[in-house]
């Protein structure tokens, strides 16, 4: 159970780093403005406040990433906890997500469900 949970905080740190790459580097172009249904305008404006969020999603998956190389090199106390701390902050901005916007179900569950499985994995395999 071990690897299925580092093997699924692994997935949500790659959707993260894509989500950090939509934010703090393509936030207005095109492709990104249609998903996250904005206009030039709006994104011009928020792009700023996009940035920062991508960083902080950026961060959140280095910690993941991190605590899949410590745990994978040995040390499981101290790579879990990595995994724990990035994954579960992950979850809880998904949940934070959805319970704010229903409209958003969709990005908040591609967002929560990967890392919920991990560390709900990780935790039955560390037990």
């Amino acid at each position: 159970m071990i690897i299925v949970g580092l093997v699924f905080a692994a997935v949500a740190a790659v959707i993260h780093c894509y989500i950090f790459y939509m934010e703090s580097i393509a936030w207005t172009s095109a492709r990104v403005r249609a998903t996250f249904g904005t206009t030039l305008d709006e994104a011009e404006t928020t792009k700023p406040l996009a940035l920062n969020q991508g960083f902080y999603n950026l961060f959140l998956a280095i910690s993941i990433a991190v605590g899949i190389v410590v745990a994978a090199a040995g040390d499981r106390a101290v790579g879990a906890t990595l995994v724990f701390a990035g994954a579960g902050s992950v979850v809880a901005a998904g949940l934070v997500l959805l319970l704010s916007d229903r409209s958003k179900a969709r990005p908040a569950l591609i967002q929560l469900v990967p890392p919920l499985i991990g560390v709900v994995a990780l935790a039955v395999g560390v037990a």
